[in-house]
């Protein structure tokens, strides 16, 4: 029983590496590919969670293109099934994460994106402002969060998930 413990205690940490190493481009390719910020960071979630999953069968080499290409087909699956516009090819994928840094098209698009989610943010009454505000603009996690507003990790997941829905309305009725 112990080495199991040891084994998943490892993962976790491998897993914890990956989340703050490559969360940042793996939803930057779930954006790119979907167009939709709250569906990209589903889609970015949903991509560690299979990699965790899948941790077992990985070889260990080129975990960056793993994780990409695990980000890659989860986009793909999300457009099948939504029945949307073309999938972008990999290639194209890929020839866009050649270098490390991001282009000024895609800093403008990030930052514009940025202030749009912090003005939407901005609009919800409280205490879902304060939560979404520190969730999607600085990126804080919800155990931290309630601590901060020294109140319940579940209460605080419970307006999270409720911003989220009224951030996800408030995004597509300006889309109209």
């Amino acid at each position: 029983m112990k080495e199991v413990t040891i084994i998943l205690s490892r993962d976790n940490e491998i897993l914890e590496r990956w989340m703050k190493t490559y969360s940042g481009l793996i939803f930057t390719i779930c954006h790119s590919m979907t167009g939709d910020y709250f569906q990209s960071e589903d889609l970015a979630q949903e991509t560690f969670v299979s990699a965790y999953r899948a941790m077992g069968s990985f070889d260990g080499k080129n975990e960056k293109a793993w994780l990409v290409k695990i980000a890659t087909n989860k986009c793909r699956d999300y457009l099948k099934s939504s029945a949307r516009r073309s999938v972008p090819t990999e290639d194209q994928v890929f020839d866009t994460l050649r270098d490390t840094a991001p282009l000024p098209e895609e800093e403008a698009v990030n930052e514009e994106l940025s202030q749009r989610l912090a003005r939407l943010c901005d609009s919800l009454r409280e205490p879902y402002r304060t939560v979404a505000t520190e969730y999607f603009i600085h990126r804080k996690h919800p155990k931290q969060i309630a601590q901060e507003m020294q109140t319940n990790v579940k209460t605080v997941q419970t307006q999270f998930y409720r911003a989220r829905a009224m951030l996800q309305k408030l995004w597509k009725e300006e889309q109209l």
